[in-house]
């Protein structure tokens, strides 16, 4: 458990730095957070390849991983719809609850709150030593289809804003195909899993999806081609072969359990924990505001060039006293984590009550991923109080990521079940 408190503290120190190194670093802050930006991608899909690469799909039982989506479809919906309803009820400028473009603007501030991540919330369970355990292979699924339910669900919020367009059906094409990929050479490709391949096949990746983002801009601007590398690095671990005598889940863990591999697993994730909180974008409207709006400029161009410039423009002045403030994150992330709990009413005959719950919780961590959906927030001009009150809400997720992981250990106890797959 000292690894994940020592995760813990990597979180808050990228977290505090993220709301710092604009102030200190003023007009080069764009060019760091392009840096930041690609090593959180690179970092992460080294993360996912070690989890494809751990991954096994019984082909027998379909009809479960049928379930295990819709399970998954809840845990991104129902935060998301829970967190638009408050901030459009409670957040929202007098009668915006009645105009199309206050619940569009509630729609999209409130998927912050949709998307675990998975980067974040596999390091951390790893490091507890839950890795062998039945949650952590159902959290495993669960949340790697709560992210793609997530890139989902943003597909048609997005035609609601810019319009029907043809780069959002290419990524539901590119997401089918890379499935397809994963069920069809499933553990075929003899490729070597040490960890300087890994690390160059992760940064690999994130290169591809950057370039592609990068040339879809000089067809649309407005809405470019983006690829998540959780995806892509997945279903590569997924196509990677096993060498004999490693079949099995539990052999190709062990795999990394050599001193040499665990060392650098343990100092990528390490340093992924403060990347992720240096993705934070700074929070508007609180401490000195114009170096705040610049950052959040800067950050947006990292993460969507051309539209920083446009897009905060003017800081927002904070309209909440700090107690009201203080209420509202907390509310928020309760209903938030709320709407990630129906796993706990599911796989009655797979685990008891405490895995379920377990499962549940496990599922509570936000990081990258949100904080990309608080960046696209921006770029659409989007800001206020319910802006405000995601950021510190996400920010506070991201805090309590170690006591998620030890509520998840202690509900397990101190021998964890190996339930059937």
């Amino acid at each position: 458990m000292k690894k994940v408190i020592v995760y813990s503290l990597l979180l808050l120190l990228g977290l505090g730095l993220s709301q710092l190194v604009p102030s200190w670093l003023g007009a080069s802050y764009g060019a760091v957070a392009h840096v930041v930006k690609f090593l959180t991608m690179v970092a992460l899909a080294f993360i996912m390849i070690h989890v494809g690469y751990e991954f096994d799909i019984d082909r027998s039982n379909l009809r479960a991983y049928g379930w295990d989506y819709v399970v998954a479809a809840t845990a991104a919906a129902f935060p998301w719809i829970f967190c638009a309803a408050y901030f459009i009820l409670l957040l929202s400028p007098a009668g915006a609850w009645s105009t199309w473009d206050g619940w569009r603007d509630a729609l999209l501030a409130g998927r912050f709150a949709a998307p675990t991540s998975a980067g974040v919330l596999f390091s951390m369970l790893a490091a507890a030593g839950l890795a062998t355990t039945w949650v952590f292979r159902k959290t495993r699924i669960l949340a790697i289809f709560d992210d793609l339910d997530t890139v989902l669900l943003m597909i048609p919020l997005k035609m609601l804003i810019v319009g029907l367009a043809w780069q959002l059906g290419i990524i539901v094409i590119v997401m089918v195909a890379q499935l397809w990929l994963a069920w069809r050479y499933l553990h075929r490709w003899h490729l070597p899993v040490r960890w300087p391949w890994v690390l160059s096949y992760a940064a690999g990746i994130a290169i591809v999806c950057e370039l592609i983002y990068y040339a879809s801009l000089g067809l649309d601007e407005l809405v470019p081609i983006h690829i998540e590398v959780l995806l892509p690095a997945f279903v590569l671990g997924c196509m990677i072969a096993r060498p004999p005598g490693h079949e099995t889940e539990a052999a190709a863990h062990d795999q990394f359990e050599c001193p040499a591999e665990r060392r650098a697993g343990t100092v990528i994730s390490a340093v992924f924990m403060v990347l992720v909180g240096l993705s934070m974008p700074a929070i508007t409207g609180v401490g000195a505001p114009e170096p705040v709006a610049q950052a959040d400029n800067q950050m947006l161009e990292a993460y969507l060039p051309g539209t920083g410039a446009a897009a905060v423009a003017k800081p927002q002045p904070l309209t909440l006293s700090w107690a009201a403030l203080a209420g509202h994150v907390l509310l928020v992330t309760l209903v938030a984590n709320l709407g990630k709990m129906f796993p706990v009413f599911c796989y009655r005959r797979e685990a008891p009550w405490r895995h379920r719950l377990a499962v549940a919780v496990a599922m509570f961590p936000r990081g990258e991923v949100g904080a990309g959906v608080l960046i696209i927030s921006l770029s659409y001009g989007i800001g206020g109080p319910m802006i405000t009150v995601a950021m510190f809400s996400l920010a506070l997720n991201l805090l309590l990521t170690g006591v998620f992981i030890l509520i998840v250990r202690q509900l397990i106890g101190r021998e964890p079940a190996a339930a059937p797959n």
